[in-house]
């Protein structure tokens, strides 16, 4: 059963999701003729969501944890919260350092930096994709996907 308070961090951390990463950004470098200038804004807007998502994703996990002891490994809930606080961490704590580090270096149109960097953000992308569908999956399915998954 969900508590008010679960309800609140789950739509708190799922529409900052949806929200900068499909609405802001987009428009960001839609409006910004300094295309740097976006990208330094969505990526300190990409970094608030993401330990927004630690906090939120974490408490609830915890949550879950202390609600059904050993009973979280047969719960779908508790496990798809797992794989999303994983894709974070991969993105900020992996990817964001690396992107950064090239940024430093220079991305030059065509350089190996800028060709790396491509890579990378196309990764933290699909991964960031991915864990706002599992957040919308989170938020759709509510207490249905706390049922139990696996062997009993």
């Amino acid at each position: 059963m969900f508590t008010i308070g679960e309800r609140l961090l789950l739509t708190l951390w799922v529409g900052a999701l949806w929200a900068i990463g499909y609405l802001a950004v987009p428009i960001l470098f839609a409006m910004l003729d300094d295309r740097m200038l976006a990208g330094q804004l969505a990526g300190r807007m990409f970094t608030l969501v993401s330990f927004l998502g630690l906090f939120c994703g974490g408490l609830l996990l915890l949550g879950t944890l202390f609600r059904l002891g050993k009973g979280a490994l047969r719960n779908g809930r508790a496990w798809l919260l797992l794989v999303m606080l994983l894709l974070v961490a991969v993105g900020e704590f992996g990817l964001q350092p690396l992107m950064a580090q090239l940024k430093v270096q220079g991305l030059i149109e065509g350089s190996a930096q800028a060709v790396q960097f491509a890579r990378l953000h196309g990764i933290a992308s699909v991964l960031y994709l991915i864990n706002s569908l599992c957040g919308l999956l989170l938020v759709a399915a509510g207490e249905r996907l706390a049922g139990r998954v696996g062997p009993a």
